[in-house]
């Protein structure tokens, strides 16, 4: 299969063309705008591999996108490129409704001219995957079930609004068009690569270097934790799998409080890398909660394991301990990010 995946510098668009790249024989076109959260190195040896092919591009440059799709003829298309942080969209909203909304757009509509051209059995055989968020739903209560593939909408921040906005976009070009899409909803993710801004990533870094370990609120915010490798393969069992028109909820059914992960991250580090001041708990600091902040999210993957016959392969604390292992024996990256990048004081989004 030859496959354009858009956003494959990013955290989960890494992981999954490391994934191919070992679990597979596809050629990979990679689109990236190689924004702050890029990062080439995260490709690991896809980056030298013969099967994947970077190109520095907008999605919301039509032309170019355009351009590549004639060129390059993919099979399918993986889209994974957005703005993700809710911090950052509430302090400037603009980049995410240009990038998730327009730029989704632009896409779309170049990818609709681009199957257009293709011949009987490559037009069955296309589809266009669009990568979004279980945040698009709102926010769960302490006792209402988890969100499922059938959940009605409701964002509260900027961010999800915008992706909320274009997981409808993608729906009405399959209603409207016919283009062969599918959609995934997936919780939270982490893992090796995950920019430093992110929750577990933020507070592992600052327990190492001995900074506060800031909470909003009383951190009984909960969220579901998927490692980004099991997101990953399952991914790539939706392209493979799915039907189109179908919606895919992936999650790995392992919520933990907000103040329940930064306790865990502490303690997994004091085991691993003892801090002679004392345990790193002692670093918490509960700050002021976050605008409109979402108490829980939480999937309910049965629909999406049994039809693509997937599960979550690692609970959160063999994945957390892998995450934490990675960080500490790539002290080059992060910390060159965090000199360069990143003044790394406020709390990441929990997404």
């Amino acid at each position: 299969m030859r496959l354009l995946l858009t956003g494959g510098c990013g955290f989960i668009g890494s992981a999954v063309i490391r994934h191919l790249i070992r679990h597979s024989d596809h050629r990979i076109v990679n689109v990236d705008k190689m924004t702050y959260a890029a990062s080439e190195e995260a490709l690991e040896e896809a980056a030298g591999d013969p099967r994947h092919t970077l190109l520095r591009a907008d999605i919301a440059d039509g032309a170019a996108m355009r351009e590549i799709l004639a060129t390059h003829r993919p099979d399918a298309v993986m889209h994974l490129a957005a703005e993700s942080h809710v911090d950052r969209s509430i302090d400037g909203p603009a980049a995410f409704i240009q990038t998730n909304i327009v730029g989704t757009f632009t896409l779309l509509e170049s990818v609709r001219a681009y199957w257009a051209t293709l011949d009987p059995q490559a037009r069955a055989g296309f589809r266009f995957h669009h990568v979004s968020t279980d945040e698009v739903f709102g926010a769960l209560g302490p006792q209402d079930p988890p969100f499922t593939e059938a959940t009605a909408y409701d964002p509260r921040s900027p961010y999800s609004a915008s992706k909320a906005a274009s997981d409808h976009l993608v729906r009405a070009w399959h209603h409207t068009y016919g283009l062969p899409t599918l959609v995934s909803n997936t919780t939270n993710n982490y893992g090796p690569w995950q920019f430093p801004e992110k929750l577990i990533p933020l507070v592992a870094l600052n327990a190492l270097e001995g900074r506060d370990l800031p909470v909003y609120g009383d951190g009984s915010n909960i969220r579901d934790w998927l490692y980004v490798e099991d997101h990953a393969a399952a991914l790539v069992a939706v392209l493979a799998r799915g039907e189109p028109g179908a919606t895919y909820a992936i999650g790995a059914r392992q919520p933990r409080s907000n103040l329940d992960v930064v306790r865990a991250i502490c303690a997994a580090l004091d085991a691993r890398l003892p801090d002679p001041a004392g345990p790193r708990e002692r670093l918490i600091r509960f700050v002021a909660d976050r605008p409109g902040h979402d108490f829980r999210y939480e999937i309910d993957p049965s629909r999406s394991a049994a039809a693509l016959g997937w599960a979550a392969a690692r609970d959160f604390e063999t994945g957390l301990g892998r995450t934490l292992d990675w960080y500490l024996a790539h002290r080059d990256w992060w910390q060159t990010l965090r000199a360069r990048r990143y003044a790394g004081e406020r709390l990441g989004n929990a997404a």
